[in-house]
């Protein structure tokens, strides 16, 4: 694992480590630099209650460090999300989604009071764009969606091989204008056939932690 995700994953641990209690359930998202931040967690399992999960991988690695996890609709609420993001912006906007997980990241991260993003340089970006966007469709309604995206501007292209934790499809999307982040979050969404999108602007980081290395 890289040495930029691994300083990432000890600041968001030394961020929260004070701040836990025996009660504290934890958001959990999903890829490399949240996996480095799992097995940080894991040293400090028995200051909280457990984590709730944005995938079947994040779960699994939780529970194999001890970490109990938890159905959302099973607590009251969630006091840190811990994630990382394919692109982050100036205004603490996110592109999320290249590990597939984005939907379910998004409704952990809008149930938590705050959230936290832990991200490498590489991942800063004056504007959001240069990631494709991922946008999580329901298969029956591909191809109606890729009309509608390519009315927008878009370029969407199917991620073969892929299915989402919940059994639906990913359009990677490049061309779009995402200037103004919160419009075509909402916009996006509403097209019937999108469960959602991986504009996090809606629900964007109340905290951003930079990798020092």
């Amino acid at each position: 694992m890289s040495a930029s995700k691994i300083n990432v994953a000890k600041q968001a641990m030394e961020f929260i480590r004070d701040k836990l209690t025996s009660s504290m359930i934890i958001g959990i998202g999903t890829g490399s630099t949240v996996n480095c931040f799992i097995d940080e967690l894991g040293e400090s399992s028995h200051l909280f209650k457990g984590a709730v999960s944005s995938s079947n991988a994040s779960s699994k690695l939780l529970k194999s460090k001890g970490i109990e996890v938890f159905s959302l609709n099973d607590v009251n609420g969630i006091d840190f999300y811990i994630d990382g993001a394919d692109e982050v912006d100036k205004n603490n906007n996110l592109i999320k989604g290249g590990g597939a997980a984005h939907t379910r990241e998004k409704i952990v991260a809008a149930a938590a009071k705050d959230f936290v993003c832990i991200v490498d340089k590489s991942k800063l970006v004056n504007e959001l764009g240069s990631f494709p966007l991922p946008i999580e469709v329901i298969p029956e309604s591909r191809s109606l969606v890729a009309r509608k995206i390519v009315s927008l501007g878009g370029v969407p292209k199917l991620r073969v091989g892929t299915r989402t934790d919940q059994d639906n499809e990913i359009l990677d999307v490049t061309g779009l204008d995402l200037s103004n982040p919160l419009e075509i979050e909402k916009k996006l969404n509403s097209i019937a056939g999108v469960v959602d999108n991986g504009v996090f602007s809606i629900n964007k980081p109340t905290k951003v932690l930079v990798s020092k290395v």
